[in-house]
């Protein structure tokens, strides 16, 4: 998980800084050939633009950062954690989810991904395999219950045997 996490961000400092570095220059030099830069859209537009891709790159290098100092061999073996692949139901739905607990801002909900830092990631936080946990989400309160639970050190197990 740690390695595909770090492919994406990778991937995605590749491409920015080609964008920043090839992209943007060119875009903001056509645009300044058109004059009054007080009044041109496009200059505007590409120079927002770099503005955009700094601020990403420096919150894909700092989340880089926190990544390389993450030791699998600290995490907990049996509590949700960084990495982890949760099943948990609904005690008031009876509904099942199956997500696994990911870094930062990455989130993608219909591939099963939750943030750790959102409030269902919070709330599960430190919570072990059938045990009853309450989660404060915007709504108002839930109910789940950890039904199965795999953590990143289990996983990584799994791999190597």
């Amino acid at each position: 998980m740690l390695e595909e996490i770090r492919e994406k961000i990778e991937a995605e400092i590749t491409r920015l800084t080609h964008e920043l570095q090839r992209e943007l220059p060119e875009r903001i030099k056509i645009a300044m050939e058109h004059g009054d830069l007080r009044e041109n859209a496009e200059f505007k537009a590409a120079k927002e633009r770099q503005g955009f891709v700094e601020a990403r790159l420096n919150h894909l290098t700092s989340r880089m950062t926190e990544l390389s100092k993450i030791d699998v061999t600290q995490m907990p073996y049996d509590k949700v954690g960084f990495g982890s692949r949760v099943t948990i139901k609904d005690s008031d739905t009876g509904d099942d989810f199956t997500f696994t607990i990911t870094a930062g801002d990455f989130i993608d909900l219909d591939g099963g991904q939750v943030s750790l830092a959102s409030p269902i990631g919070q709330g599960l936080l430190g919570a072990k395999e059938g045990q009853d946990v309450v989660v404060a989400l915007p709504r108002g309160d839930r109910n789940y219950k950890v039904l199965s639970l795999t953590t990143l050190p289990q996983q990584l197990e799994e791999k190597e045997g």
